[in-house]
């Protein structure tokens, strides 16, 4: 039962989108669960993720792949931002694959595997065109020479090669074309070098959804599990898992000429009925969708009004019966989509989930959480 604020959760259309995107694809299945899946919740989204078809678990922080041993997901869980110092000791005994990019990064987490009497598990990471983490060709064949003898002295296994596409949510792009290139000559190297990872990945949620020939042997969608597509327009049959609701808190008829909220951006042109909606810039709702963010109150389409405030933001409801305790949707599947608050914040749909705070509470659906 909503009690003021919640994120609505529905597990079902996590297994659900899972399971549509495994079945485009003959590799293994990554489900990406950084920033707590994208707003989401870390460990019932990977588990039902998994429930759904997904094999392998991804996450960017060594915090984050804690909380998912933590919550009992035994399936293998990459890790591949991290900085120096890190206790890759404890994501070592946890069993924690890790991504390194650097002789210094190799030898840090080698270093801790020592210390361990285990060997790391390792994803060679390739930049291939990003400029982000990953080792420039100039650099790779140093990485893929050091890894080999770590291996060789048994204080690391090399599970995989990867890399990350910068444009795949643009199909026609050139740099597309030249990263797969250049990723097939990082694989070329290894196997040059005597490193024959068993696993290579390369696409995410656009990769897997629009160009199959980057699928290789593991696929990393994230944003395709919460049913948000990266395509605007084509939601490619995946459903929306997100809903973010709250109750009106308030509601007041007022005169003409009564301007709203701070800077009084928004004046009233006739008598009216202003409902308060107990959210704001300290949930995740951005202050950018001030006087145009839509919101779905008892069936009907309305807009900010005014400014969105830390907690909370007005909506001008005319004459339409409104009272204290309706709902009021800003976005989900039955409501406004994430996408249409992305179009007037001026982001993109990835940013309008992932921001939700930890004030809202959540609230799963769908199975258990």
């Amino acid at each position: 039962m909503l009690s003021q604020t919640e994120a609505l959760v529905d597990l079902a259309a996590v297994r659900a989108n899972t399971a549509l995107m495994a079945g485009l694809t003959r590799a293994e299945v990554m489900a990406v669960v950084k920033a707590d899946a994208y707003g989401h919740g870390i460990v019932p989204s990977a588990r039902a993720a998994l429930e759904g078809g997904a094999t392998w678990v991804g996450v960017a922080t060594l915090d984050e792949a804690r909380a998912v041993r933590a919550g009992g997901v035994t399936a293998p869980v990459l890790a591949w931002l991290h900085t120096t110092g890190s206790d890759f000791a404890e994501a070592i005994t946890a069993e924690v694959d890790l991504s390194v990019s650097s002789l210094a990064q190799l030898d840090e987490v080698t270093e801790a595997a020592r210390g361990t009497g285990r060997a790391v598990r390792l994803h060679l990471k390739a930049d291939t065109g990003l400029a982000r983490a990953g080792a420039r060709p100039e650099d790779w064949p140093r990485l893929l020479d050091a890894a080999a003898k770590a291996q060789a002295d048994g204080h690391a296994e090399i599970i995989g090669v990867w890399s990350h596409l910068a444009c795949a949510d643009e199909p026609g792009a050139d740099s597309n074309a030249v990263q797969l290139a250049a990723f097939l000559e990082a694989l070329e190297a290894a196997d040059a070098a005597g490193v024959h990872a068993p696993v290579r990945h390369l696409a995410n949620t656009p990769g897997l959804l629009a160009a199959p020939e980057t699928h290789f042997d593991l696929v990393r969608p994230g944003l395709g599990l919460f049913g948000l597509s990266p395509f605007p327009g084509d939601d490619h049959g995946l459903r929306p898992a997100m809903t973010l609701r709250a109750k009106v808190a308030l509601v007041k008829r007022v005169p003409a000429g009564t301007s709203v909220s701070y800077g009084h951006t928004y004046t009233t042109t006739e008598d009216t009925t202003l409902a308060l909606v107990p959210l704001g810039y300290g949930d995740g709702v951005s202050r950018a969708a001030s006087g145009s963010g839509p919101v779905d109150i008892n069936g009907r389409r309305f807009t900010v009004s005014g400014r969105i405030c830390m907690d909370q933001f007005v909506v001008d409801v005319g004459d339409h019966p409104v009272a204290e305790g309706d709902i009021a949707t800003l976005f989900g599947p039955d409501g406004p989509s994430a996408d249409e608050w992305a179009d007037v914040t001026g982001t993109i749909n990835y940013e309008i989930v992932a921001r939700v705070g930890p004030r809202v509470p959540r609230r799963y659906v769908g199975g258990e959480a």
